[in-house]
């Protein structure tokens, strides 16, 4: 997504891992029924393997739904450990977390409760 597909209305990280032979029917299918999410709404959609070294992403752009897959060399993606379903994460933590960052981590605001 990065480039690719540029401003989604949300982007989704799906936090169970799935099955990385799954297709576009396949994972509009988890959206559907698992997320709760209509796939045609605009969201970026993110699924995870098991190992978390590989993603996809299932966005749909208007016209059709794009399907685009990253795997890391070294490390593995770092995931929310939510107990919802999905989680949502700004452009800015995207660009962080597939880049392989800590974007968890990453906060602009610093903590209240900081003290030298």
């Amino acid at each position: 997504m990065s480039g690719l597909i540029t401003n989604p209305a949300a982007i989704w990280l799906a936090v169970a891992p799935v099955d990385m032979r799954r297709g576009i029917d396949g994972l509009s299918m988890v959206v559907q029924q698992a997320l709760g999410h209509a796939p045609c709404a605009g969201s970026a959609f993110v699924f995870r393997n098991r190992s978390g070294n590989r993603i996809k992403v299932v966005v749909w752009d208007g016209t059709g739904v794009w399907l685009c897959q990253r795997r890391l060399h070294k490390g593995h993606f770092l995931w929310p450990r939510v107990t919802d379903a999905c989680f949502s994460v700004t452009f800015e933590q995207w660009q962080w977390l597939i880049a392989g960052v800590d974007w968890q981590r990453l906060s602009a605001v610093p903590d209240a409760n900081w003290q030298v």
